[in-house]
């Protein structure tokens, strides 16, 4: 046992005196040769994902229409708290914006495969999406909220209520609506669906007792339908931050979106913003 821990002590001083060698070495190499720092730092830059949207002079944003975050109005054109941020933002930056129209379930891949630069798109900040992609700090937050069918979910005030092998629930497919589904009802039938518009309809058909959102969605629909969805309970029983979401490995324009989000917060554009699309319902004569 002695002499197995004496190799176990030998191999792990050598991989440390290793590492610190190679580590070394790297430096050495730089401080000997300053050029390389440079033409390393040089190439960073030049494919960074805010780099190429200058040259370019076009900021591609991955997005999901997803009531008041981004919908169609009677025009057919595309508003939304989403859709103002991309433009807000590409305002900035000087170039135009091109929004590209995606299923949920199928945004992190559009991401990662170069079909757009950036998710634009109220998508919550998770541990298992953070593997794949990078966040910027929160530029918003949201929580998941519950509305139910007046006569199939008649007396239902809670979770628990929900929370029964009988009890069926909709919510849209790869959203953190069905994350929360799945999480706080795992007694449910969780049936998911590629678009929204699908689950809000089969809830107002009857065949479903509730439909999850992110706030304030939810509220609104039982604005909207008085006769016959209701709110089993008005607070969100989740929070969550929101994010852009951008490819790994990109610092500098993980550096440029963070400092965007600071300084439209502090200007009180972003509040403004939200408290537009969030704190009434006044934009939805646009829809009509």
């Amino acid at each position: 046992m002695e002499d197995l821990m004496a190799k176990r002590c030998i191999w792990m001083n050598c991989g440390t005196a290793l590492g610190l060698l190679l580590a070394a070495a790297l430096i050495g190499g730089l401080a000997a040769n300053p050029s390389w720092g440079k033409e390393l730092r040089q190439e960073l830059v030049e494919q960074s994902m805010v780099e190429q949207v200058l040259r370019k002079g076009v900021l591609r944003v991955g997005m999901s229409t997803f009531v008041p975050w981004a919908m169609h109005d009677k025009q057919g054109n595309l508003i939304g708290f989403e859709i103002d941020v991309a433009r807000r933002l590409a305002k900035d930056m000087g170039v135009k914006v091109e929004f590209v129209p995606t299923k949920w379930s199928g945004i992190i891949p559009g991401l990662l495969t170069g079909k757009f630069d950036i998710i634009i798109g109220g998508m919550g900040i998770l541990p298992e999406r953070n593997k794949k992609v990078n966040f910027t700090i929160p530029y918003d937050s949201s929580g998941m909220s519950i509305v139910a069918h007046q006569q199939v979910a008649a007396g239902f005030a809670s979770l628990e209520d929900l929370n029964k092998e009988e009890v069926t629930v909709v919510a849209r497919l790869g959203t953190t609506a069905a994350e929360a589904a799945r999480k706080h009802l795992p007694k449910a039938r969780v049936l998911l669906f590629d678009d929204e518009s699908q689950a809000i309809q089969e809830l107002l058909n009857g065949k479903a007792h509730a439909f999850i959102s992110s706030r304030p969605t939810p509220a609104h629909l039982a604005a909207r339908h008085p006769g016959k969805l209701f709110l089993p309970f008005p607070e969100p029983f989740t929070r969550e931050p929101i994010g852009f979401a951008l490819r790994k490995g990109d610092v500098d324009s993980l550096n440029f979106l963070n400092n965007w989000i600071l300084l439209a917060e502090a200007d009180g554009w972003l509040k403004e913003r939200r408290d537009y699309w969030f704190g009434g319902t006044s934009w939805e004569d646009l829809l009509k």
